[in-house]
């Protein structure tokens, strides 16, 4: 179980980092476009990586919680009956 749970931690911080990676170019490229200016492109991205790294961390270890798998499961399900009873 601990080896799962070390190997769950290790998934999600390089999801974090590869993410990041991406979305960071994203960032950059866009704003660039946006600006004219590479300096202001990348300032901007330089900041979004301070922030949203930790964020999408925050974020993809909430989603390893059961209990947050079940409450998203029961919204689905209660969304669905809903769904099915208006048909009728």
């Amino acid at each position: 179980m601990m080896a799962l749970k070390r190997r769950s931690r290790i998934i999600s911080t390089t999801k974090t980092i590869t993410w990041r990676i991406i979305a960071s170019l994203d960032t950059f490229v866009l704003s660039w476009l946006l600006t004219g200016s590479a300096s202001i492109g990348a300032s901007i991205a330089t900041l979004e990586i301070m922030t949203k790294m930790f964020l999408y961390y925050a974020h993809e270890r909430q989603w390893e919680k059961p209990e947050v798998n079940l409450f998203v499961l029961r919204i689905f399900k209660n969304i669905e009956t809903l769904v099915k009873k208006r048909g009728r």
